[in-house]
């Protein structure tokens, strides 16, 4: 299959998932990892109408999506790795979503730099939801005071939730928690779901499914 074949063959998933879960058409969106991937290897991706990406590294993004982003307005681009607090600003200047707010650090740093630099991209709270120690994200029982920490104390707009199950677990369960946390929290968005289970996220009340290698392929 090609990319773009691909792409599509990813899309029509996600529409039956959204029938068969009572979603409406179109409650989900698609954010196409392209970490590791070339801007050459990204633009057929960009040519067939997807426009909302994903990558973990503020530095590999530099290097391809200012030049891709100028290509093809109406670009989104997501951090969905972690994130250190020296990489703040760089963050605030390129990423439009940053999905991986964990600790207190980080959202000072990112509240600072969006009052220096005037932009407000959309912020996401990371969840460790199997509390795996190698893995970022701030603890489940934490997650509600932490939220409201950064929405009273720092002034930042949290939008939603982000997991990232463990491999070997099945995800229903944690899926189910981060969408039991949002209710908590009061945030409307949900992303969580990769290449392996985003049909089943979808069911879940996904609003966002974050796919690479089932579009682009292996790295």
């Amino acid at each position: 299959m090609t990319v773009e074949e691909r792409l599509a063959d990813v899309k029509a998933k996600i529409a039956k998932a959204e029938r068969l879960g009572g979603r409406s058409a179109g409650a989900v969106t698609l954010v196409a990892v392209s970490k590791t991937f070339e801007a050459d290897d990204i633009r057929p991706v960009i040519a067939a109408g997807q426009r909302v990406f994903g990558e973990n590294r503020v530095q590999e993004s530099q290097g391809k999506w200012p030049e891709l982003k100028a290509e093809a307005p109406g670009i989104e681009l997501h951090l969905i790795g972690p994130l250190q607090s020296n990489k703040a600003a760089d963050a605030i200047a390129l990423f439009d979503v940053i999905e991986t707010v964990d600790r207190e650090k980080i959202a000072r740093a990112l509240s600072d730099e969006m009052k220096k630099q005037g932009k407000a991209p959309k912020l996401y709270v990371q969840v460790n939801t199997g509390l795996e120690e190698q893995k970022a994200g701030i603890a489940p029982k934490k997650t509600v005071a932490f939220v409201r920490l950064c929405r009273e104390e720092l002034g930042l707009s949290i939008e939603g939730l982000m997991c990232i199950p463990p491999a070997e677990e099945n995800p229903g369960p944690h899926f189910a928690l981060l969408a039991k946390l949002a209710k908590e929290c009061g945030v409307e968005k949900l992303s969580m779901g990769m290449s392996g289970d985003f049909e089943t996220a979808v069911e879940f009340g996904a609003t966002s499914v974050r796919v690479g290698s089932a579009i682009f392929g292996a790295r």
